[in-house]
């Protein structure tokens, strides 16, 4: 129970703290098929004729069964996601302490999801997510050679989710997933039960499904990433003397300066007292993975970083301009919603 507990809890408590996420922004539709593998549960009692008795050491022993699933969703560009999910599990029944003969279950219902998408900044993105919602449960089969157990019952169902998905080179929007589900119905049945001509209900305890499941997920609107131009990588700053132009690089999203950024602002700094330098332009840009209103200010955030810095290290304030390019002036041309690093920078001229 405690290890159920702990993976419908990790589920529910969706780790936010991972600054990139793939951006899943906008609609979306997916599905699954796999495996399911539900746990024993127990026949708690049984009521017949108004009368209840108590059951001991009973229980049903499910056997692994077909799972299915298809959702429609929501991405918000930030890694986090929320979908409509539609679901249908089945397994055949046996039993313990009694003879449960034709026994089969079958759940099926609609979940409301929410999840997170983690960037590793790999091919691969692992994704977690909670769900709630409701499940109906037919439980059918012959107990004890003569007694028929039938009906269904609806209950609260909650459920924790860990996955992958793998987009699939050449189609854009187009990802393969993997996943497991731990789908729990914590409230107890009350199924339909006749012994011997008289009608009555048979309660049995918590279920607990475990879905092994791989599907499709197909994001509208993905954009067609623009083939990948031969550059070279972001290098050392220029090293002869006198150097003019120098190129501070930034991480994706980030306008936080990195050890080597401040060698490389640390470098001019120092050249500019070396040549004959009246003007030191400071000029931010972006690449186009954001909106344009939100990479002009990025850009203006990384420009002012490094104006501080060249400050920091000696130039006089009111030698230096600062501009932000936002994402209108790349040093490699992409499509809008591609990161590409090596138009993250800023660009020192000194003059």
């Amino acid at each position: 129970m405690k290890l159920r507990t702990g993976l419908l809890a990790a589920g529910l408590v969706v780790v936010a703290g991972a600054a990139n996420a793939q951006p899943v922004n906008g609609l979306y539709v997916g599905g699954a098929v796999g495996y399911n593998l539900m746990s024993d549960f127990a026949a708690n009692s049984r009521t017949v004729g108004g009368v209840t008795t108590t059951i001991n050491g009973s229980k049903f022993t499910p056997n692994g069964g077909l799972a299915g699933l298809g959702s429609v969703g929501w991405g918000y560009g930030n890694g986090f996601r929320a979908e409509l999910e539609l679901n249908y599990r089945n397994q055949n029944m046996g039993g313990s302490g009694f003879t449960v003969s034709g026994g089969k279950q079958t759940t099926y219902g609609a979940m409301v999801n929410g999840l997170y998408d983690f960037d590793l900044g790999a091919a691969i993105y692992p994704y977690l997510g909670a769900g709630v919602g409701y499940e109906v449960s037919q439980l059918r089969g012959t107990v004890a050679g003569t007694n028929v157990l039938g009906g269904s019952k609806g209950n609260l169902a909650l459920q924790g989710i860990a996955g992958l998905a793998v987009p699939v080179s050449g189609a854009p929007g187009l990802s393969v997933t993997a996943e497991y589900r731990l789908l729990a119905r914590p409230q107890n049945d009350n199924n339909s039960y006749n012994a011997g001509g008289v009608g009555g209900t048979l309660n049995t305890a918590s279920q607990y499904n475990h879905s092994f499941m791989l599907g499709l997920r197909y994001a509208f609107g993905a954009p067609t990433p623009a083939p990948a131009p031969v550059v070279a990588a972001p290098a050392a700053a220029p090293a002869p003397a006198p150097a003019r132009t120098y190129l501070v690089f930034f991480d994706w999203d980030k306008s936080d300066l990195t050890a080597r950024a401040r060698q490389i602002i640390a470098e001019a700094a120092q050249a500019s007292t070396k040549v004959a330098t009246t003007r030191v332009e400071v000029a931010g840009n972006a690449d186009k993975s954001g909106t344009p209103a939100y990479n002009l200010a990025l850009s203006q955030r990384r420009a002012d970083a490094v104006a501080a810095e060249l400050v920091r290290s000696g130039v006089a304030k009111g030698s230096i301009f600062v501009t932000a390019n936002g994402q209108t002036k790349p040093i490699v041309p992409t499509a809008d919603g591609v990161r590409e690093p090596q138009n993250r920078n800023v660009e020192i001229v000194l003059k």
